[in-house]
């Protein structure tokens, strides 16, 4: 029964032309959020957007899954149904991030481990009475001065085939996300090796602690130059690099990937997407999106905390998911931007 689950619930999240919206920023992450906006960051404020982000009409032709934070898959819709509930009628499944973050390594300097793994079975267990289908676990890579360091990768990889375990072990299907920073002034070759180590070594622990890959989804970055590179690789070279980096290191029988933004822009993100499903239509698994920023950001200058602006910000976000959705099959174009 339980292998059954796992199967369905990962081809629906890879389904063709869907992808994922990350809606579950922590407290102190959405604060960050609305205070671009000038909104304060109240219980109530948090779930009228998350609302709105959850209730947009035809959502569900380009969304197959939401990540949803601890508070959110515990609040309703202004009319009082549970936002899982209300995710499931609209065929979307609900999804949670269920890690605590990312804290300092001990000693590791500008190094970090996440944590979430003590109480995780029981909490896995409530989650998936509240309506979860599928589990979110990020870890954080840091490109600098001699790092990241193999302890770093290794510990990360341990945490994240742990995760996973205990997520199949009663039917929710863990999304790994490793995350290697764009933040730094590295080089796409850079980025490429750190990604090549990061993969191959997550790999290699989930085989070892016999983590079914084929009801896995892999939540990963893009391979880019980092942010403060002078050099900046071209789109075609990026979805490239990522291609082949992913080729090499990624099991044909994983169920999916979908990569996350990571501070990219809204239509950049959308661009790349497109690049790599355009030039690469035979690959092992589907390539998709699971973006939060670069979803979110259009509607959320849209509505800016007022609720007369829902479905105008209702509007942007399903632009963008629209065009995110074109761009898992190659069919994105750049001109439909200036026609939104």
């Amino acid at each position: 029964m339980i292998v059954t689950e796992l199967e369905t619930t990962a081809e629906k999240m890879v389904a063709k032309g869907k992808g994922i919206l990350a809606i579950d920023e922590s407290t102190p992450t959405i604060k960050k959020r609305f205070d671009t906006i000038n909104v304060e960051s109240t219980e109530e404020n948090r779930r009228a957007y998350r609302d709105l982000l959850i209730t947009n009409p035809n959502s569900n032709e380009y969304i197959s899954g939401m990540i949803l934070y601890d508070e959110t898959i515990r609040q309703s819709t202004k009319e009082g149904v549970p936002f899982a509930k209300k995710l499931i009628a609209d065929g979307i499944m609900p999804g949670i991030k269920v890690d605590t973050g990312a804290k300092d390594f001990a000693l590791h300097p500008n190094e970090k481990i996440t944590e979430g793994l003590d109480g995780l079975r029981d909490r896995l267990i409530e989650y998936k009475e509240l309506g979860a289908k599928f589990a979110k676990w990020r870890a954080v890579i840091t490109i600098g001065d001699n790092i990241p360091s193999s302890a770093c990768i290794d510990a990360n990889a341990h945490a994240l085939a742990r995760y996973a375990g205990l997520c199949q072990e009663i039917g929710i299907v863990p999304m790994v996300e490793p995350e290697v920073l764009m933040d730094a002034d590295n080089t796409i070759e850079t980025c490429y090796e750190v990604t090549e180590k990061t993969l191959s070594t997550l790999f290699a622990t989930l085989k070892n602690q016999d983590i079914n890959i084929a009801h896995t989804i892999l939540k990963t970055n893009m391979v880019i130059s980092g942010k403060k590179c002078p050099t900046q690789a071209n789109i075609d070279e990026e979805a490239e690099k990522t291609v082949d980096c992913l080729l090499k290191n990624v099991p044909s029988e994983l169920a999916g990937i979908v990569f996350l933004s990571g501070g990219q822009s809204a239509e950049l993100a959308t661009a790349h997407l497109n690049t790599m499903n355009k030039n690469n239509k035979e690959l092992p698994w589907p390539l998709s999106f699971s973006y939060g920023r670069a979803l979110q950001e259009p509607c959320l200058k849209a509505w800016s905390g007022n609720s007369d602006n829902i479905e105008i910000a209702q509007k942007a976000l399903l632009h963008r998911e629209k065009c995110n959705g074109l761009a898992c099959k190659g069919e994105y174009d750049k001109k439909m931007e200036e026609a939104a």
